[in-house]
């Protein structure tokens, strides 16, 4: 059951990294900042996420 759980939670922070970083290219952030967002989504899954959720550019 443990196993099941967790790779569900794997799988749900996957997808919503992936999200996060096609929302960060498509943001009207400079390069320079858009790269710094998606390293460090991509570094740190889960942190990184909720600080790009909490800080990062809005809309397009």
């Amino acid at each position: 059951m443990m196993m099941e759980f967790g790779g569900l939670l794997g799988l749900v922070v996957f997808v919503l990294d992936i999200w996060a970083i096609i929302s960060i290219v498509q943001s009207t952030a400079g390069t320079g900042v858009k790269v710094l967002w998606v390293v460090l989504v991509l570094l740190l899954p889960v942190f990184g996420l909720l600080l790009w959720f909490l800080f990062g550019p809005k809309g397009r």
